[in-house]
């Protein structure tokens, strides 16, 4: 029985390179491990993994927490810690959190908690009410009500909860170049979204040297230990599902905004809350708050921050000890962040001699480490399919020139 470890270990649901950094800051510590997927990418084969799951199916629903429960009951996992890693696994944690908490120990709240962090239009509406900015939004029933909407081209259309689209069409926006085009991609976005999850919204001038987040780890709405980051690049360039080169920058006024958001919110876990600076009226933005591990959460741990370990123990009802953030240091997707960096010298946004520069110095990897260095393998093969994918997949996608980096990823 897996169960009889000396500490109770980490069920993973997930297997990317988010999970792996979760993976490998609790097996240096001698957690063990339980990755529960449906194919198998860089977490999957990380040495601190003892055992590997196939779930074959959605990773939602019922059927897939009785097939989580069953498999605390055969395996003897009671009472270890359950890691959603992806959107989709957190809601499905948080709306059965009553039922899987009967058999393991949580790090996502009940759902009705979450879903206000979960849906952007719930967070919009929190922060509007706490005086932060967000991108102009509106929010249309109807094709004919884009009409009545005076917004600036290009513009985006986009879903509250972007999962679905992602899954569709590999994308977490449809660009509108105008208003034509708006007309064209709110019918494509019906075909995939509900009319009450679709969002149209500004861009925001600017690249990625304008994209900002916070990581955190928070405790019932305090926010115990954080830092800020600039989201240098991502992948794809524009409007990117994932942060590609990130880079440890203190601006105080971020945590300040984002200490407000966790407080009304009253959130438990790790928190990545994400900006952006609008150059027109000097404002930081609200774009996205995620309550699950993210990206670059390994750059955290560089810093002194190991929110993954922070979170076992709070799980554990452990007392949590964090330092100050150490600022400085970077973390690189190299895989996507090659790409992207020739796409941004390709629409203008950088130099090949500027993007060079930018890889000079140590960074923190995404996936490679000498200690456990199978996963890169893995992870190497995964990107490749899903590149050669992209290309067979056609997506209702404007592309315009004149479309700036809006942000998340």
């Amino acid at each position: 029985m897996l169960g009889q470890a000396s500490v109770p270990g980490a069920v993973i649901l997930g297997n990317d390179f988010k999970a792996l950094g979760v993976v490998r800051s609790l097996g240096r510590r001698g957690i063990p491990s339980v990755v529960v997927d449906d194919f198998p990418r860089s977490a999957w084969y990380s040495r601190y993994v003892i055992r590997r799951c196939r779930w074959h199916g959605a990773m939602w629903g019922q059927p897939f927490v009785d097939f989580l429960l069953s498999l605390a009951q055969r395996d003897g996992l009671e009472g270890w810690v359950l890691f959603p890693l992806q959107d989709e696994v957190v809601e499905v944690v948080a709306r059965h959190a009553r039922q899987l908490a009967s058999t393991y120990r949580l790090v996502t709240q009940p759902w009705e908690t979450l879903r206000w962090a979960h849906d952007k239009r719930l967070a919009y509406q929190v922060a509007g009410e706490l005086g932060i900015s967000c991108p102009k939004t509106w929010y249309p029933a109807r094709e004919d009500e884009l009409n009545a909407i005076e917004i600036d081209f290009p513009a985006i259309v986009k879903p509250a909860v972007s999962i679905r689209l992602q899954y569709r069409i590999g994308r977490k926006v449809l660009v509108a170049a105008d208003r034509s085009s708006l007309r064209s991609q709110y019918r494509a976005a019906l075909d995939i979204i509900e009319p009450e999850g679709i969002m149209v919204q500004e861009v925001i001038p600017g690249n990625g040297r304008s994209q900002y987040a916070v990581g955190a780890f928070c405790d019932e709405g305090r926010l115990v230990a954080g830092m800020t980051a600039r989201r240098t690049r991502q992948y794809p360039f524009d409007f990117g599902m994932s942060s590609s080169f990130v880079e440890a920058i203190e601006v105080p006024e971020l945590l300040g905004l984002a200490e407000r958001l966790v407080r009304r919110l009253r959130l438990t876990g790790m928190v990545e809350v994400e900006f952006k600076h609008d150059r027109r009226d000097g404002l930081y933005k609200l774009l996205d708050i995620n309550v699950r591990p993210w990206g670059w959460h390994t750059l955290c741990i560089a810093s002194g921050l190991d929110f993954p370990y922070a979170v076992y123990r709070h799980a554990l009802h452990q007392p949590v000890d964090l330092p100050a953030a150490r600022y400085g240091r970077r973390w690189r997707r190299l895989l996507t962040d090659l790409a992207a960096g020739v796409q941004e010298v390709r629409h203008g946004w950088t130099t090949p001699s500027a993007y060079l520069r930018s890889l000079v110095g140590t960074s923190v990897p995404s996936v490679f480490d000498w200690r456990d260095p199978v996963p890169a393998l893995a992870d190497t093969a995964v990107c490749l399919a899903r590149f050669l994918g992209s290309k067979r997949r056609h997506a209702p996608i404007v592309a315009d020139s004149r479309v700036i980096a809006s942000s998340e990823g």
